[in-house]
């Protein structure tokens, strides 16, 4: 089935839709009535025309999947869980897992936004100090020595250039690396998206490892939920690929069906993809030797999160510092280089 695109509905409205629909069934009300009361209720939200448009199809057809199916803000993967759990029966318990899937992809897209945004506001900080300190400040320094009658040495003309040239330079550079961001996010919202994030990951360590650790967070999490709802392993594993955009990752996710298709052990397939650490598919092992796989999935799931969060956390604590150094030297030199003829001037005066 081909990929839908997601647009309107984020991972919060997503996790909540999934979370009043599984409150829905665990009441016992009729699917149409619980659609049509919950439509009712969203009458004041955004997205109500696509809540609408769902209770009118759930009472037209009766299944939840159809009226998914017939709209384009639903994500592939979604609609096909919502599918999966209407024919075995355990459409409560998948929706339960949808939300606190799409609960998880939203503090994950929350963390990732904010190391984004944090940096940006500074580097854009930073670009308007130097440029008020070229344009406006340096040139009405000099216009305040000639105003006096003082001329000034080459030596200090010499030192007020070179603050000019770094400032500028700075204020290039800043201002390029500032275009190439907001280009790379206005390009994540295209179809180019996935090639933007491949050519992230391959030109940029920190993104790489990100990523690995965003794949294995999100394969460990829907193998936890569909283990749990009672689905086959090889069915869990067909439908994993659906989440991630990681190309090597979907590969390797390939690799483990097919060893597990041909009759090898999941641990030891797992383990032989390289997709977990080590230390991680040790404790896959254990939890299928055990019969615990979906909760030991669920506590890998929630590491991977945890290392995530630390991982950029890390970036912000490297980024930060810099930017806020980078500040200080750069005003610092223009600064100086007024200074120092003044200190001059002040010299030959006295």
């Amino acid at each position: 089935m081909k990929k839908k695109k997601t647009e309107g509905l984020n991972s919060a409205e997503l996790s909540n839709f999934c979370s009043q629909v599984a409150l829905i069934l665990n009441a016992g009300m009729p699917l149409y009535d619980g659609m049509s009361t919950l439509a009712e209720g969203s009458r004041d939200l955004e997205h109500a025309d696509v809540y609408m448009a769902v209770s009118k199809a759930v009472d037209e057809t009766g299944s939840l999947y159809k009226a998914l199916e017939q709209g384009t803000c639903w994500p592939s993967y979604m609609v096909e869980m919502v599918g999966i759990g209407e024919q075995t029966g355990h459409l409560e318990e998948v929706m339960k897992g949808l939300a606190t899937y799409y609960e998880r992809e939203d503090r994950i897209r929350t963390s990732i936004v904010s190391a984004i945004t944090y940096p940006l506001v500074l580097g854009a900080l930073l670009m308007v100090i130097v440029f008020i300190m070229i344009m406006k400040v340096l040139p009405i320094f000099t216009q305040v020595l000639h105003g006096m009658g003082i001329s000034i040495s080459e030596t200090g003309t010499s030192l007020m250039r070179v603050g000019e040239i770094i400032g500028l330079v700075v204020l290039i550079v800043v201002g390029l690396v500032l275009t190439c961001v907001l280009i790379i996010a206005i390009l994540l919202q295209t179809r180019q998206r996935e090639k933007v994030l491949d050519f992230l990951r391959r030109a940029l360590p920190p993104v790489r490892r990100i990523s690995r650790k965003l794949s294995a967070a999100r394969i460990a999490g829907v193998l936890s939920m569909m283990i749990s709802s009672g689905f086959p392993l090889e069915e869990a594993l067909r439908m994993a690929p659906k989440v991630l955009t990681d190309e090597n990752s979907i590969k390797k996710v390939e690799q483990i069906r097919e060893g597990v298709s041909a009759g090898e052990n999941f641990g030891e397939a797992l383990s032989r993809a390289e997709l977990f650490d080590q230390i991680h598919n040790r404790m896959v092992k254990m939890g299928v030797a055990s019969g615990k796989e979906d909760e030991v999935m669920a506590r890998v799931a929630a590491i991977y999160e945890e290392q995530i969060d630390e991982s950029i956390s890390h970036m912000i604590s490297i980024v930060e510092p810099t930017l806020v150094a980078l500040l200080a030297i750069v005003i610092g030199a223009v600064l100086l280089t007024v200074m120092l003829p003044m200190t001059g001037i002040l010299s030959s005066i006295l």
